[in-house]
């Protein structure tokens, strides 16, 4: 896929004093509770108002949308507020409604970024449109799979694209819904830097206390704009009601947010090393999560060692594991002494676990 400036037209004419910001409910609910929203963010930042007319659910028996009824309803949110509108895609069908409704913006969810098959029959559907097409992660971290989705789009003539950041789903349990692996949406900007890039903290996040700092990486990394679930009962929402915000939280979040852009020759240096930094964020996390579970079996194999009576320390076992990892870490670049005094800490963690469980 060529990359050039071109790509990102369709932002730069827009000509915003501010990041880009796409708004509104995860699901359309009841076209009271679309326009209520709709006004209440009409004179606000936000440039798109968003609502998922079509819900992929993982299981069955969810709400699963309004369907196409909720099309006619985005239709009178332009109307009475003037907002443009955008919603979610998921096969041919849902993008011939779209474009009958004159839906602004379409964008493509991590459920079928996943599938080449949806993406080439979205595409052909789409095949020509001047609309704006924003394309999800896929739900696993797989770079090669989001640009493959966008350059399906790319070569069915679509010029106003763009990549939405959702966040990775993972089995460990962990403080996000969607893990964000800032590291893996870097590199994506280093692929393409004049692609439009928006973060979608409410997927990341899970949680509404997470959004603001979410939002506030992705604005430090140079994202172009932001996707957040915004309904005005997000406690009694019909689907995802623990992320969504309120339209005046969104308004006082969208005014304390940070937005850093450098004019001088530091600029390049300062957004290399933001991002380097956000890696190591994300990585330090990953380590607290990994040294956790490895207390966790620590605890399990001190529940053992007490049924059975047996010591704490075993010397042999302990003087193995620190020669095998002292190797190691060599072939990682990691000193003798770093890797000594890393494992003997952790090793002393283990006993005290271990200890604090036969003494119970």
């Amino acid at each position: 896929m060529e990359n050039n400036q071109q790509m990102r037209k369709w932002l730069d004419d827009m000509n915003l004093s501010h990041p880009l910001v796409i708004a509104g409910p995860c699901s359309a609910e009841t076209e009271d509770q679309v326009l209520k929203i709709a006004h209440d963010l009409k004179d606000t930042d936000v440039n798109y108002y968003r609502a998922g007319i079509w819900k992929p659910r993982t299981r069955p028996g969810n709400f699963e949308g309004v369907g196409a009824l909720g099309l006619k309803w985005l239709q009178k949110v332009k109307e009475e507020t003037g907002l443009k509108t955008t919603t979610e895609v998921a096969n041919a069908t849902h993008v011939k409604l779209a474009l009958e409704h004159d839906i602004d913006m379409l964008w493509i969810g991590a459920r079928s970024t996943v599938s080449p098959f949806i993406m080439q029959e979205i595409a052909d559907a789409l095949e020509g449109t001047d609309k704006i097409v924003l394309v999800k992660n896929p739900v696993n971290p797989d770079l090669s799979l989001w640009l493959g989705g966008i350059e399906r789009l790319h070569t069915a003539g679509i010029t106003k694209l763009g990549a939405i950041h959702r966040g990775f789903s993972t089995y460990k349990k962990t403080k996000y819904r969607n893990i964000p692996e800032w590291q893996l949406a870097i590199e994506f900007q280093n692929k393409f830097p004049d692609m439009p890039l928006i973060c979608d903290p409410s997927h990341i996040a899970g949680k509404r206390d997470l959004v603001f700092d979410i939002s506030q990486t992705a604005l430090d990394l140079n994202y172009d704009g932001l996707m957040v679930e915004t309904h005005h009962d997000p406690n009694n929402a019909w689907s995802d009601a623990a992320q969504q915000v309120t339209p005046s939280n969104l308004v006082h979040m969208m005014r304390d947010l940070k937005i850093r852009k450098e004019t001088d020759e530091a600029s390049e240096y300062n957004k290399k090393i933001s991002g380097l930094r956000t890696q190591i964020d994300e990585l330090d996390n990953e380590l607290l999560e990994l040294l956790g579970n490895r207390m966790k079996v620590s605890d399990e194999i001190g529940q053992l060692k007490k049924q059975r009576n047996v010591a704490v320390l075993q010397s042999n076992r302990w003087n193995a594991i620190l020669g095998r990892m002292i190797l190691e870490g060599e072939t990682k670049g990691l000193s003798e002494e770093f890797v000594l005094r890393m494992f003997k800490a952790i090793h002393q963690e283990s006993i005290n676990h271990q200890e604090k469980i036969i003494k119970a």
